[in-house]
């Protein structure tokens, strides 16, 4: 599966230098927040292919106005062609603006998923902010939630995908930390992401009779 990483900045590149064919191949679009809705928008017209997004603290305008044919993720827990994705947006709080949770109210948000996460697993976890220690900054704003990281030990998502902490601020954060079984990857700006998505068993055994039934005739 090809999946398209979108965060904070708005590329010229997919946007206004834009050309016919540039996301070929693209099977979904993840947004992990601070992105204007026409981009959102844009990019879901020029793919013709889902877009779930959840919300970073600069979307304010996203209450009255979200971004058409886009879906929000936030505090929810989906499967998109066998691939378990759960949004958890926003980031510390710093200000009395939307968005921003403080740490104790970010562990609630997970403690309410852990039902549906106990039950379907997590492949890919898209959020604003961060993991405490794995690409945050010190600053009050940009600091990571202790929470993801107790979210990763325990259920194991591939990744963990993030904006937020913009490569620009200097800090010198590789796009990418390893947390045990978890990748965790800043996509501040675009990136693309191809992997492999498992069949659930029921389809396993589906193809095989097919192919039973296929070699008999």
């Amino acid at each position: 599966m090809k999946i398209l990483l979108v965060a904070d900045e708005e590329s010229p590149y997919l946007w206004d230098y834009y050309q016919p064919g540039r996301l070929e191949g693209i099977d979904l679009i993840l947004s992990c927040g601070d992105l204007k809705q026409e981009y959102l928008e844009f990019l879901v017209t020029m793919t013709n292919r889902p877009l779930y997004y959840v919300c970073g603290n600069h979307d304010k305008g996203y209450e009255n106005f979200p971004p058409e044919g886009c879906v929000c993720l936030d505090d929810q827990l989906i499967s998109f062609k066998g691939l378990r994705i759960l949004g958890l947006g926003g980031c510390m709080r710093y200000n009395p603006g939307p968005y921003q949770y403080t740490e104790k109210e970010m562990a609630g948000r997970i403690r309410r998923m852990r039902g549906k996460l106990k039950r379907m697993g997590v492949d890919i976890v898209i959020a604003h902010a961060p993991p405490k220690g794995y690409g945050d900054a010190p600053d009050n704003a940009h600091k990571g939630f202790e929470s993801f990281v107790g979210l990763m030990d325990e259920f194991h998502p591939r990744y963990l995908i993030h904006g937020h902490v913009h490569q620009s601020y200097g800090h010198g954060h590789p796009r990418t930390y390893q947390c045990g079984e978890t990748t965790v990857m800043n996509a501040v700006g675009w990136h693309i992401l191809e992997l492999d998505v498992p069949q659930p068993p029921e389809a396993k055994g589906i193809r095989r009779i097919l192919e039973k039934l296929k070699k008999q005739n």
